[in-house]
């Protein structure tokens, strides 16, 4: 284990500063605006050396494990989908339809590889609309240090410890190529993720969400507690959107994670949604041992008001205070 950690972590290290001399060389530069939360031009696509590391790591189980194989690959043809138009889009930005369309291919993809491993159509379902979530809402909520990588470290890594076997392993992988990143994108960003790390991330978790809530069968409702804070900021935010009648595919920084950044800078908020997605892992390992449902459900949808309340105060309290320099 110590030497799987150490291999997928050298290839995040390696792969994101390969990433960032690329990035520099092509010109391919996040520059600050009013529809971004940074304030220095700043390398784009290092989120590609996670990208290679959970390929790397789905076909080095597929081989060893040959009972895994389908299933690792469609994750492994719908990553390289996901991967390769947020690519593109980082090189040249594209129109958000056709990232749309080509995240739709890959999410039924891994649907219908599900479905036919599991002999469950619904699961299958779950797995379509896991996947279309996730890789969006880890594009959304891409917009400051550190954010996306460290939730999608604790996340993976929490998720691994349920899911187990093969699965397992790949989500220890990403978890620790996430990690190799960090270092270039916290607590200063030298490169962000991009398109190609942030929807790959995302691609990633749903693979990972879904099979660690079939392996805990009826107590499944405990893998939607790590991605709470995530989904609910990304949900309401894109609600309030909707209903105001916004262009809501359209970059912005109206996240509760945005509206936070701008009083107490990035790293803070970063380090305290980890605390808060650690906490939420905590709770899903122990609910997971509770023999009542009704009270597993009780539990996880308390936590999610619990979530959807802070969302509400922190955009609250933005409205109110002047933003200062981050």
């Amino acid at each position: 284990m110590v030497q799987w950690l150490l291999v997928y972590f050298l290839i995040g290290v390696v792969g994101t500063w390969l990433a960032r001399r690329y990035a520099i060389r092509q010109s391919l530069i996040d520059q600050p605006g009013e529809r971004r939360s940074h304030q220095v031009a700043t390398p784009r696509g290092g989120g590609i050396a996670i990208v290679i590391a959970a390929l790397v790591a789905a076909c080095a189980l597929a081989l060893h494990r040959p009972v895994d194989a389908p299933l690792l690959a469609a994750f492994g043809v719908g990553l390289v989908l996901v991967a390769g138009i947020g690519w593109l889009d980082d090189h040249r930005p594209l129109s958000p339809w056709w990232r749309l369309l080509v995240h739709a291919v890959a999410a039924v993809l891994l649907a219908l590889a599900v479905g036919d491993v599991y002999q469950s159509p619904w699961l299958g379902l779950v797995a379509f609309i896991a996947a279309m979530t996730l890789t969006n809402v880890w594009n959304f909520m891409d917009g400051i240090n550190g954010l996306a990588a460290s939730q999608a470290a604790l996340v993976a890594a929490g998720l691994a410890a349920i899911a187990g076997s093969s699965w397992g392993l790949l989500g220890v992988a990403v978890a620790a190529a996430c990690v190799g990143f960090l270092p270039f994108n916290f607590p200063k960003a030298r490169i962000f993720l991009g398109d190609v790390g942030s929807g790959a991330l995302g691609f990633c978790l749903a693979a990972l969400v879904v099979v660690a809530g079939a392996r805990l069968g009826g107590h499944s409702w405990v893998v939607l507690l790590p991605l709470s804070v995530f989904l609910v900021d990304a949900s309401l935010t894109l609600l309030r959107r909707l209903l105001r009648g916004e262009r809501w595919w359209t970059p912005h920084t109206q996240h509760a994670y945005q509206v936070w950044a701008r009083r107490v800078g990035h790293n803070r908020v970063t380090l305290a949604y980890a605390g808060a997605t650690a906490v939420s892992l905590l709770l899903a390992f122990w609910l997971a041992s509770q023999p009542e449902m009704a009270f597993i459900t009780g539990i996880t949808v308390a936590w999610y008001i619990c979530c959807a309340f802070l969302w509400v105060g922190l955009q609250k309290a933005g409205s109110f205070r002047t933003p200062t320099s981050i």
